[in-house]
């Protein structure tokens, strides 16, 4: 199921427009019609849509590859149980497709953005779902690792300090936070964490510091940088 819904192209997970008509039953000349108008309503679609042919008796025609963001976009506007039950399917297909990527290789995929539910009131429940389902995309993962990295050097007293450029002790923080977020949210990997409860995530980063113990021992290694 996962080689016929979606591809890999450019070291990142996608499907097709010819796919996802096929899949749904939609004429294709439609499907890339609505993405031509998700693509006129808002410029942010452009890192999810790439043109590209296929050929059918020896003429070529268009068509448009997508990945993840971009068919969850399209798929907003497909109603009905089995509807529903096809976007599962691609989303699944893409988790494993992603996966299988993530096991070869760090991916360097274009900036991914969220979801966008407005104006699809409707069908809120399907995108919650969806939501719900997916891990973090690219752009929101590469925000918190931001974020953690930033605030780990900050117990640490900067990166200059002698805490920081003390392996043991950078390690030990690391592991640390990992452990108070894998209790908060009861995830075995960062990036595992639902876009749902992302921005909670950022909070906790922001608000958490070291145990006391290891505190001190920061404070311990950072006050023999001030004697020698």
């Amino acid at each position: 199921m996962t080689e016929e819904l979606v591809i890999m192209r450019d070291q990142q997970a996608v499907t097709t427009s010819l796919q996802v008509a096929e899949n749904f039953g939609k004429d294709h000349k439609n499907v890339l019609q609505s993405i031509k108008n998700l693509a006129a309503e808002n410029s942010a679609t452009k890192n999810m849509f790439a043109e590209g042919t296929y050929v059918n008796r020896g003429k070529e025609y268009p068509m448009v590859y997508m990945n993840r963001d971009g068919f969850s976009l399209l798929a907003m506007g497909f109603t009905g149980k089995k509807a529903l039950q096809f976007k599962l399917k691609y989303i699944d297909a893409f988790n494993q497709m992603e996966k299988q990527l993530q096991q070869q290789k760090p991916l360097s995929l274009p900036e991914q953005i969220g979801l966008i539910a407005k104006g699809y009131e409707s069908l809120s429940a399907d995108v919650e779902d969806i939501k719900n389902r997916m891990g973090l995309p690219s752009n929101m993962a590469h925000s918190f690792s931001k974020k953690r990295n930033a605030k780990i050097i900050n117990v640490l007293g900067g990166k200059k300090s002698n805490a920081y450029r003390d392996k043991n002790v950078r390690a030990k923080t690391y592991r640390a936070l990992f452990s108070s977020y894998r209790e908060t949210f009861d995830q075995d990997r960062y990036n595992d964490l639902p876009m749902k409860d992302f921005d909670k995530a950022i909070d906790f980063v922001n608000n958490w510091y070291p145990p006391f113990e290891l505190q001190q021992e920061i404070r311990r290694a950072n006050a023999q940088l001030a004697i020698v």
